[in-house]
């Protein structure tokens, strides 16, 4: 089912409108993807929407796999 975790966001109805004004019936489904995200050093796996998962990494919740890669270098 392609529902995001986070934040709820799951598939809307509409329609497809073609040149001819012709409505017929459309889902639109959000971009969710499986991620494994790590909160607080616990590694969780949760089907996350792209949007959420760009929210996250900017207010710095969420590190990328190259953050974490670069940290443990260093």
């Amino acid at each position: 089912m392609a529902i995001c975790e986070v934040t709820g966001k799951g598939k809307m109805y509409g329609h497809n409108v073609s040149f001819s004004q012709r409505h017929t019936r459309k889902v639109f489904k959000p971009n969710v993807s499986k991620r494994t995200i790590v909160i607080n050093g616990q590694k969780i796996k949760c089907n996350i929407s792209t949007s959420a998962l760009r929210t996250l990494k900017k207010k710095g919740l969420v590190k990328s796999p190259r953050e974490m890669a670069d940290k443990k270098s260093a």
